[in-house]
């Protein structure tokens, strides 16, 4: 059964003509796959992303539990990457805070449709120290620190005019003066268990590469498509 308001399943023409795959098939393509380290490696997609994702190549997907064993999934923004992990800010009253707080595991998935590529993080989750969020917190614009405050995220809200009267209340508090970090926003760092990493090739015919940890050293190895 089909769909006309989806797109179709591509076909052989659009597989042969398209210059991404006409690249790899050309042997041209640059080697994606050459690192040892999956956090350098992650660091040259990002750095390739940034160049061609028309916005936020740092958005990235974020699955949670909750405490039935549901999943929860939604879209944040990276906001720094190293060997200890992967860093994201909300607020800590948020859904996403409290399944956090109870279940502190998810994972990640990043994909940039530009590159055709995606990346999926799975691992523990934990709070940046406050000395970090701060730091953040402080490098916010100021109407992005005020909607911090104004918003009690993912509670009911009666109408927009209302929430719109609490930011000019907040932003008279704060008049003169800079915003401080409110207790209940922060941040989270993801430290990968697993980091796998996908091209897309002509038919379906895709490239992973999976990342694990085990006794503090990444060991990795090809999947099939």
């Amino acid at each position: 059964m089909s769909d006309s308001k989806l797109p179709p399943t591509p076909s052989r023409k659009d597989y042969t003509e398209d210059p991404l795959y006409r690249v790899q098939a050309e042997g041209n393509a640059k080697p994606i796959f050459h690192r040892e380290d999956p956090i350098e490696l992650f660091g040259e997609w990002m750095a390739d992303a940034r160049h061609l994702e028309p916005n936020d190549a740092n958005a990235m997907s974020l699955a949670t539990v909750d405490n039935l064993g549901h999943p929860d999934v939604r879209i944040v923004l990276l906001k720094s990457f190293d060997q200890t992990g992967f860093v994201f800010y909300s607020n800590g009253q948020s859904v996403k805070g409290e399944q956090l707080s109870h279940n502190p595991v998810g994972a990640l998935c990043f994909h940039w449709k530009s590159l055709r590529r995606q990346v999926r993080i799975r691992g523990s989750i934990a709070p940046v120290s406050d000395r970090e969020a701060d730091s953040y917190f402080a490098s916010r614009a100021r109407g992005s620190q005020i909607g911090a405050i104004a918003s009690d995220q993912s509670r009911p809200l009666s109408s927009r005019e209302f929430f719109e009267q609490r930011l000019k209340e907040v932003e008279a508090l704060y008049k003169d003066r800079p915003v401080s970090r409110p207790s209940h926003w922060g941040g989270w760092r993801v430290t990968p268990e697993s980091i796998e990493f996908w091209r897309d090739r002509p038919f379906r015919l895709h490239d992973r590469l999976v990342f694990k940890k085990s006794d503090n050293a990444w060991a990795k190895e090809r999947l099939f498509p």
